[in-house]
């Protein structure tokens, strides 16, 4: 036996070294993401997000602010014309659908004409006793500002009346411009209303045209949802003009009632304006109580002032606590505290404009965002099944 034995060649051949770790020279898997850094991202894409959007909203307002003198006629109309659709709909039954229309938009035109008549009338009725009534309660309220518990005497108080006066006067100029203004703006409305009233004619003569010929110029998915967002936003609509007049109906007569009890002047003049002043959410009812606290003070004096704002607010309470929910949850389902917000929001940017259309608006956005998330959670059930 060979003291030197040959060695067998490997059967397999050699494996190739493979560089450590963090040396360099291959592939090697990157390392995880820091929480911090996968926070960073998303918030850099959310925030990428709320930029677009609030790009396009910007703009939409944009275009919407230009084209004010027709977008203010066309939602008035649409409001008006889901008021009046009830009635309409059932002159329909009978007679042709545009003498169904006109015979609509004439009641309602009588109707609120014939509030405004009546005000009118009662305080032009009542101007004589009136004066004496404020005269006296001017008067009034300057004798209490000379006693206690303000002590301000005769000469500071007539000082004080003095100096407005002499403002008043040093005013006159920009008094007759705001006048001239008023004039322009008084015109500007009578044309707008006068618009508003022919849109709403044709909306009640040929809204129900309306989804075929959407669906018309539409593929059918897209008509589809459309059709769906514009029926629930109709009925959105239709039920905050309902649930805004009964409650503004309940404010008129509480508030009318009490003034009545007290022996106020332009005790009904107060409701009516009561009434319309509800379809403001929040902001007219508050309006109009400071008015009827007003002309209490001045008429009959600080006890029954302070009498009316205490009428004022339990009728609010009354109307915040039982009314609105029972009237606007179901229908809008807006929380009081969003009110507030857009409405005070709609009033900064078109005045008493906007805080009337601001919840009418919110309400129509709430309805069609409601819709996308359904869909989108009917998907992802979808995708999970």
């Amino acid at each position: 036996m060979s003291l030197f034995r040959r060695r067998e060649a490997p059967t397999t051949s050699p494996q190739p070294r493979r560089p450590p770790t963090g040396t360099g020279g291959g592939d090697h898997p990157a390392p995880p993401a820091t929480p911090i850094a996968t926070t960073l991202a998303e918030a850099g894409r959310w925030s990428l997000r709320i930029l677009l959007v609030t790009a396009v909203v910007v703009g939409a307002l944009w275009v919407v602010g230009q084209m004010w003198v027709v977008v203010l006629p066309a939602l008035l109309g649409l409001l008006l014309s889901t008021a009046l659709w009830p009635l309409a709909r059932r002159l329909r039954r009978v007679v042709p659908a545009a003498a169904a229309a006109g015979a609509a938009v004439l009641t309602g035109l009588l109707v609120l004409g014939g509030l405004v008549a009546a005000v009118t009338y009662l305080v032009l009725d009542e101007v004589d006793s009136l004066s004496e009534q404020f005269s006296q309660g001017v008067e009034d309220i300057e004798a209490w500002l000379a006693g206690p518990p303000l002590d301000l005497g005769d000469d500071e108080v007539g000082d004080l009346v003095g100096r407005a006066v002499d403002q008043v006067q040093d005013s006159a100029q920009d008094i007759a411009a705001w006048t001239l203004t008023g004039v322009s703006t008084a015109s500007s409305w009578a044309l707008t209303a006068l618009l508003a009233l022919v849109l709403c004619f044709f909306f009640l003569k040929d809204g129900p045209r309306f989804l075929p010929w959407l669906e018309h110029w539409l593929s059918p998915g897209p008509a589809a949802h459309a059709a769906e967002v514009s029926r629930r936003s109709w009925t959105v609509l239709g039920g905050f003009v309902r649930a805004q007049a009964a409650v503004g109906l309940v404010d008129a007569i509480g508030i009318g009632i009490g003034l009545l009890v007290l022996g106020m002047p332009l005790a009904l003049p107060l409701a009516v304006i009561t009434f319309l002043a509800a379809f403001v959410p929040v902001v007219g009812a508050v309006v109009a109580g400071a008015l009827a606290a007003v002309v209490a003070l001045a008429t009959q004096g600080l006890t029954t002032a302070l009498i009316v704002v205490g009428l004022v607010l339990v009728v609010q309470q009354l109307e915040g606590n039982v009314l609105q929910p029972l009237l606007m949850g179901k229908t809008l389902s807006l929380h009081p505290a969003m009110t507030i917000v857009v409405v005070t929001l709609g009033s900064t940017l078109a005045g008493i404009t906007g805080a009337f259309l601001a919840v009418p608006v919110l309400a129509v956005l709430t309805t069609t965002a409601r819709y996308a998330r359904e869909l989108t959670v009917a998907a992802r059930e979808r995708a999970t099944t």
